[in-house]
């Protein structure tokens, strides 16, 4: 019989984590509501997104590819969910290949403007990069949205993007 080694005392680790703050206009609501209206969310993620609005909703956004369940749902001001990551097509009952991890929303009134501060952990190494540059890309067509301008094609944000995060669009991590 095989021995594994053992600890009693527990280990300390650190997980990688994106974090955005940006100053929205307001008010808080309708913030809020771009984070989770049906009508709304694909203004900023591009593809059919729902979120039933509540805690324990479903969360199906780009078309399925991600799919999670809402595990704080506080309005006006918190939002978290799970974010579980699937091949296109895949059935509803599959498992994800890679971890599981946390968008996390908190929305704050300064004045006429809305704190967003916004963070999504875990990432796995190999995925930080791209994990910034796709939320960069998501949240200037979120701040694009909210102020009334428009919304540039989502390939020009994510050139400007990857550029920034030094990520190589013909070579992206698997």
């Amino acid at each position: 019989m095989a021995k594994f080694p053992t600890n009693e005392k527990g280990e300390m680790s650190t997980l990688a984590c994106v974090t955005f703050a940006r100053l929205l206009p307001g008010p808080i609501e309708r913030v809020w509501s771009y984070l989770t209206e049906p009508k709304k969310l694909p203004t900023w993620f591009g593809e059919v997104a729902v979120m039933e609005p509540r805690q324990g909703g479903a969360v199906r956004l780009v078309n399925g590819h991600i799919r999670g369940v809402v595990t704080q749902w506080q309005p006006p001001r918190r939002l978290i969910y799970t974010w579980n990551v699937f091949e296109p097509g895949a059935a509803e009952d599959a498992v994800s290949p890679y971890p599981e991890s946390y968008p996390t929303f908190e929305l704050e009134p300064r004045g006429d403007e809305v704190l967003l501060t916004f963070k999504h952990f875990p990432i796995l190494e190999r995925f930080i990069p791209q994990n910034a540059m796709g939320w960069h890309t998501m949240l200037d067509t979120l701040s694009a949205a909210l102020a009334g301008e428009p919304i540039k094609d989502r390939s020009e944000y994510v050139k400007k993007n990857a550029a920034l995060y030094g990520v190589d669009l013909a070579n992206l991590a698997r």
